[in-house]
């Protein structure tokens, strides 16, 4: 524990609030809340802790605090302050749970369609659906029982849905808006639970089409029974009042939480969710931010009622959720979160083996790799590689890996602009001084470790503009290749050395993947440009075929081979001029 942690702890209110913990970096890796601010905090720093806590705090080198007036004002702004820095250490909902609804469209001619997106547009929206194959397949039956219009706009002429029987072609006939409205309530009928009433319904007339011997719409009605059968009555029906509910459970073991929601929909258990991650405070804490989470999401659907385990704060989660909450203590409900909590401590104690082979692979091989160089442990690692062929088309790529897994949203391509000919160190020093002038200028989080895929000289030539240009001090690495082409040993230090390292070790591993991934990124990148360029090359030199109409030709084949496939006719039609079409055609089927 560092002098300014002491000093700070030793002023910590007894308050509500928010902490915020962050590396030497100033990077924010962790936010919680706590009623009383001096004794949660403090307790990070004294008494014992599992492996990830302590990890945690090994990385806290300050913190800083916002004192709230309540306990949920404190939730609240723990759930935004994740979402605004999404620090590593929290669970965060990556997605943003949205379900699809199935939509019937206020037009003059309404038609059936699945949207995530509710609209203030007067169409009618029923759902959501947490399973989307189960909203997939009713919108199909309900498409084969009632004729609505499939297509955007209408043709000129009838489609196969109306031979089908799935249509009323009003593109050719005139659709009455009584006929329409009669459809749509039927629809609405149906997606409110009266599909039981739909199906007596379509008995009766097949019954009916039966004795006045109509043996054909019998069938059509039979065979839209057995659909509404298939689709609809294959769930479990858990309750009678048909009111849309989540119920909750969740199990704790390790240090990691695992908390699984049963989505209950017009009393049909239809779906469940299952989220499984690591937690820092108390479980009933964890719980509750996650419950924020889950709910504040955009578009996320907030049903009638949502079913809590008793050990959580009722209170907080009604102040929170603003929805009608239940902790029933008996009775069939009581059962539904007891299947809940029966089914987290499954999946807990299943995945958990998997979950610790997992951090051996990953963070752990960190670690062991940052002792093994004297460093601290590098939780970010970027990785450099250049391609080129006899100096044509040279690149070069930037991989990231945090915590021993690869982040792929930050990986990064460069085209070399300033370097002439196969020179791989002035390449190096260009995307180096690129890459982290940018960094500094936008304040980017800056690696642990620098890895460059290359040998002595490619190094240097990193070092020297990070050192001498960026005065910046990170640790740099080089990944030197054998005579097969595999990773074969690890430079570092100054002036380097080989960093001694078991092959058949997690950490050695974990360098292979870095390198055959950079690998990839930039061999990818390199033959995307010089696909490319080929295909552009090629239209050089021929009359009326300028910048634009290459665009415009590349838009439009997307490759060469397309491109020697086509006939001169499609040529004409994007606007070649005839002669240019021809000359080209000719070019190509010279190659």
């Amino acid at each position: 524990m560092n002098e300014r942690i002491k000093n700070k702890l030793a002023i910590l209110p007894d308050q509500p609030g928010c902490y915020l913990m962050k590396d030497r970096q100033g990077t924010i890796i962790y936010v919680g809340k706590a009623k009383i601010l001096k004794n949660r905090v403090r307790s990070y720093f004294t008494g014992s802790h599992d492996g990830k806590t302590q990890r945690l705090v090994s990385e806290i080198e300050d913190f800083e605090y916002i004192i709230t007036s309540s306990n949920i004002e404190a939730l609240i702004l723990e759930i935004n302050l994740i979402k605004k820095h999404d620090p590593k250490y929290n669970v965060m909902l990556k997605d943003d749970k949205t379900y699809p609804y199935i939509k019937l469209t206020h037009e003059r001619h309404p038609k059936l369609i699945t949207t995530r997106k509710v609209k203030r547009d007067r169409g009618k929206y029923f759902g959501p659906y947490p399973n989307v194959q189960a909203a997939n397949e009713t919108k199909k039956l309900l498409d084969r029982i009632y004729p609505l219009r499939k297509c955007s706009t209408l043709p000129d002429r009838v489609c196969l849905y109306y031979h089908l029987g799935q249509c009323l072609a009003p593109c050719v006939n005139e659709v009455k808006e009584e006929t329409y409205k009669e459809i749509v309530d039927d629809i609405s009928r149906f997606l409110n639970g009266g599909y039981k009433e739909i199906k007596q319904e379509l008995t009766k007339k097949m019954e009916d089409a039966a004795e006045n011997l109509e043996f054909e719409r019998a069938k059509e009605y039979r065979d839209q029974i057995i659909n509404i059968e298939t689709t609809m009555e294959k769930q479990k029906i858990t309750m009678n009042d048909f009111t849309d509910r989540d119920v909750f459970g969740f199990a704790v073991d390790k240090g990691w939480m695992c908390v699984q929601v049963f989505f209950i929909r017009q009393g049909k258990l239809i779906e469940r969710d299952v989220s499984l991650f690591p937690f820092y405070d108390e479980p009933e804490e964890e719980f509750l931010s996650f419950l924020g989470q889950f709910y504040l999401m955009p578009n996320h659907f907030k049903p009638k009622e949502v079913l809590l385990p008793e050990k959580v704060d009722s209170d907080l989660a009604n102040q929170l959720l603003e929805t009608k909450v239940i902790q029933p203590k008996r009775g069939q409900k009581r059962e539904l979160i007891k299947l809940a909590e029966k089914n987290a401590a499954v999946a807990l104690k299943e995945k958990f083996a998997l979950i610790e082979r997992d951090e051996e692979r990953t963070i752990k091989a960190v670690e062991n790799l940052g002792e093994a160089m004297g460093i601290y442990t590098p939780h970010r690692i970027e990785a450099f590689d250049n391609s080129n062929i006899q100096g044509t088309n040279p690149v070069s790529a930037m991989v990231v890996f945090v915590d021993g897994k690869p982040e792929k949203k930050e990986y990064r391509k460069y085209k070399i602009k300033t370097v002439q000919g196969p020179d791989d160190y002035e390449s190096m020093r260009e995307v180096v001084r690129r890459r982290y002038g940018r960094a500094l200028r936008e304040e980017l989080p800056l690696p642990d470790l620098i890895i460059i895929d290359g040998g002595k000289g490619q190094i240097e030539a990193a070092r020297d503009i990070l050192e001498n240009e960026l005065g910046l001090t990170i640790p740099l690495a080089g990944l030197a290749k054998d005579e097969k082409h595999k990773t074969s040993q690890l430079l570092s230090g100054n002036p380097l050395e080989i960093v001694p390292l078991a092959r058949n070790s997690q950490e050695f591993y974990l360098l292979q993947r870095i390198q055959d991934e950079v690998h990839r990124f930039a061999i990818t990148f390199h033959r995307q440009l010089r696909g490319k360029n080929a295909f552009q090359s090629m239209l050089d030199d021929i009359a009326g075929i300028g910048p634009k109409r290459k665009k415009q030709l590349l838009r439009h084949f997307g490759s060469m081979k397309k491109m020697k496939e086509a006939p001169i006719e499609e040529f004409l039609e994007l606007g070649i001029p005839q002669a240019s079409a021809k000359a080209l055609k000719e070019k190509l089927d010279a190659q």
